[in-house]
């Protein structure tokens, strides 16, 4: 795991101070709201329906004990003890003051953590595979890159002040669990001819009010084109980039409205204009971060008898379905990657009390190599269980009602905090999450319908991805009333696409029975382990609509 060197500590304690300042500035009113604004949000400081939003930066999701530790202390001080954890793989804090923030950011610079670039026209947070580094079946480890690009994009002075937004997503593997072509850039690392990464970049997708799949914008970059192209890419975008409408600031209007040559010619050529000499020594800072994300060594011996250790305790049937639906096959043998479900049976979706960030800082420490992960699925990841721990793991989290198995199956739902809590929100998304969950688990048939991704919105925002998921909800305002728009069809893995909106929303008292109507039709019509997204294309949306409305039209 990365640790900060003297110039990352440096720069968060100076942006501390900085904004420290700023604040009080704002309180003694020498600066507006209007003023304030865009340094706020630089800093990930939103303003909510009923309090200041701060939302904390967890680079490519990897977090140690002493910082989910840190993490629970401030859920107690400045929160209402918990935090919540986003499809950006960050967390928020709900309800800190105004007058607290400063302190609170403090409090995250003395565990290498910060809030910078969390929210603005901006680079975000750089997101990756939550399994990186640990799964079978990756190619190239994104980590190393991952964190060169945080450096590399952290203050940027060319993009501080972006058109809109801008994200990106890293995998090293086939199987995208990163999400990567519905984000502005997306990066899929595989291992060249002579075992040295290769990147192919995915340009332009997004979601939002008008949602774009990515296109594959360059093949087969080397390491030591990839800074200056990427940074080649964003001038043309800061340059040509709409700035008179916020709804077609983002790239994948640009690539839109120039077309894919077109923009991939003005690139290439702002590539081979652009000074290199920056970057002469960034590959050598490249290959200095790779000692930190080294895999760890294990006793060939040890891994042996770990690998093969059999625990009679495993074949019980709740331990037993927990190891099927929330571990995963791992790089090291003897290991397994734990899945943690923050979706339990009437939760919040994404959301940890203050008691179970330390617990599983705890079990982190104890069981896994002292790390743990954030999805962009909203859970958490042990990524270094010994299958021998599994069992101990499993008590653990049962202790403190985590040990879920639900892992994928349709009641994992995603949902962003809508209207309880954002301002931009025009409708619930966390009570309606809930509501859905229940009529799921209601149906004793999660299991049986296997996996399955339920995701809601509560605005065309689409915080929640709902445009890519097997079944997303919309949630808007219907002349006072809230009403939800169901898509199905999205994916977000390798194969993304678009969900197609099935026709008129239902109210949020119908939302659960018209749910349980799109799922029963899909066990009832589905060929043996078909997923949704196969059986759709062989149905056809006309067929599911009928089922959902009782009428194609």
């Amino acid at each position: 795991m990365y640790q900060y060197n003297e110039v990352d500590q440096i720069t968060v304690d100076d942006r501390c101070r900085e904004f420290r300042d700023q604040v009080e500035r704002r309180i003694e009113g020498t600066l507006s709201e209007a003023e304030f604004k865009p340094l706020r949000l630089m800093n990930g400081l939103y303003l909510q329906l009923h309090a200041y939003m701060l939302r904390v930066a967890i680079p490519y999701g990897v977090l140690n004990s002493i910082q989910l530790n840190k993490l629970a202390d401030i859920s107690d001080k400045y929160d209402r003890g918990y935090g919540h954890f986003t499809t950006r793989q960050n967390i928020q804090f709900n309800w800190p003051t105004l007058e607290e923030v400063p302190d609170l950011l403090e409090e995250l610079a003395t565990v290498q953590m910060h809030a910078i670039q969390t929210s603005g026209n901006c680079i975000r947070n750089i997101t990756s595979d939550p399994l990186a580094g640990v799964a079978a079946d990756e190619e190239v480890d994104p980590r190393p890159i991952c964190e060169w690009l945080r450096q590399w994009s952290t203050l940027h002075p060319e993009f501080r002040y972006l058109p809109r937004k801008f994200k990106f997503a890293i995998t090293g593997s086939a199987n995208d669990r990163a999400a990567i072509k519905v984000h502005d850039i997306g990066l899929r690392l595989r291992k060249g001819p002579n075992g040295d990464p290769l990147i192919d970049l995915w340009l332009g997708g997004g979601q939002g009010r008008t949602p774009k799949i990515a296109q594959l914008f360059k093949q087969g970059l080397t390491v030591e084109q990839l800074l200056p192209y990427l940074e080649a890419t964003l001038r043309v975008y800061n340059l040509h980039g709409r700035r008179d409408n916020k709804y077609k600031a983002r790239i994948k209007i640009l690539l839109a409205e120039t077309g894919l040559e077109a923009l991939q010619a003005q690139v290439q050529e702002e590539y081979e204009a652009l000074d290199k000499s920056p970057f002469v020594n960034s590959v050598a800072e490249l290959k200095a971060l790779y000692p930190h994300f080294a895999q760890p060594l294990v006793d060939v011996a040890q891994a042996s008898e770990i690998a093969n250790v059999i625990d009679e305790k495993l074949s019980g049937e709740e331990v037993a379905r927990w190891y099927k639906q929330n571990t995963r096959d791992h790089k090291l043998a003897g290991f397994r990657s734990v899945m943690i479900s923050l979706k339990p049976a009437g939760g919040i979706p994404g959301d940890a009390t203050s008691a179970q960030m330390r617990a599983l800082a705890a079990i982190a420490k104890r069981f896994s190599r002292d790390e743990l992960r954030v999805t962009h699925r909203q859970n958490l990841i042990l990524p270094w269980v010994a299958e021998k721990d599994l069992y101990a793991v499993w008590l653990a989290l049962r202790e403190i009602d985590l040990a879920e198995s639900n892992i994928d199956l349709p009641s994992d739902i995603i949902a962003c905090p809508g209207m309880d809590y954002c301002a931009l929100a025009t409708a619930r998304s966390i009570p309606v999450a809930q509501d859905i969950s229940k009529a799921i688990r209601k149906t004793e048939l999660q299991h049986d319908i296997g996996k399955l991704a339920i995701n809601i919105s509560g605005c065309i925002n689409a915080c929640a991805h709902h445009h890519v998921a097997d079944i997303g909800v919309l949630g808007l305002d219907r002349a006072g009333v809230e009403n939800y728009q169901i898509t199905l069809g999205g994916r977000s893995d390798e194969n993304a696409r678009v969900g197609e909106r099935m026709g008129p929303g239902v109210s949020a008292d119908e939302l659960p029975a018209t749910i349980e109507r799109v799922v029963k039709f899909y066990i009832k019509e589905r060929r043996d382990d078909e997923t949704f997204s196969l059986t759709y294309d062989r149905i056809g949306k006309t067929e599911f609509k009928t089922a959902v409305y009782g009428v194609a039209e």
